[in-house]
């Protein structure tokens, strides 16, 4: 399993949907899923920290996991299948309970909501990822950019003013 990260949530307004990308943690490709918007914005809640008035529906997932003294131990997303002529992805949500643990199946929206309100791992199976996955375009890892930063001139970056 790949191990990935919530890169971004977008709108995609031609198909009037959503799009969340998972992006390899140790490479540089990127797998989109297709959601729907209660999901996006459930994931760009916690992306940006935020906590909603009441609980959301993966805020209560995450309170009776807890109230079970049970522990989403990761989430994974482990195929693409063909579903009513559509490609539908699947994945499995990981919870350790009385010192076992159970896959329980789930849509990746969901899972990754959850792991994101539960710090859990989030895994891509890497036959999906090797099918779907994509090196976007002017997407580069961490040591690429500190080492262009490195061999760039101030004096290249321009005259910024920042506003308080």
């Amino acid at each position: 399993m790949l191990e990935v990260f919530v890169n971004a949530v977008l709108e995609d307004r031609q198909n009037n949907s959503y799009i969340v990308l998972l992006k390899e943690k140790y490479g540089q490709r990127t797998l989109p899923i297709w959601i729907g918007e209660n999901e996006a914005f459930a994931i760009a809640l916690s992306l940006e920290g935020k906590k909603p008035p009441r609980p959301l529906t993966h805020d209560l997932l995450k309170l009776i996991i807890d109230a079970f003294q049970s522990e989403v131990v990761k989430v994974e997303v482990v195929a693409l299948k063909m579903v009513n002529e559509s490609g539908t992805y699947f994945a499995k949500i990981y919870i350790k309970s009385e010192g076992k643990v159970i896959a329980i199946d789930a849509r990746p929206s969901d899972s990754i909501a959850l792991a994101l309100r539960t710090g859990s791992a989030i895994f891509v199976d890497p036959k999906v990822m090797d099918e779907n996955g994509k090196v976007l375009e002017g997407d580069t890892n961490l040591d690429e950019m500190k080492r262009r930063l490195r061999n760039t001139k101030p004096e290249e970056f321009g005259d910024f003013h920042l506003d308080k």
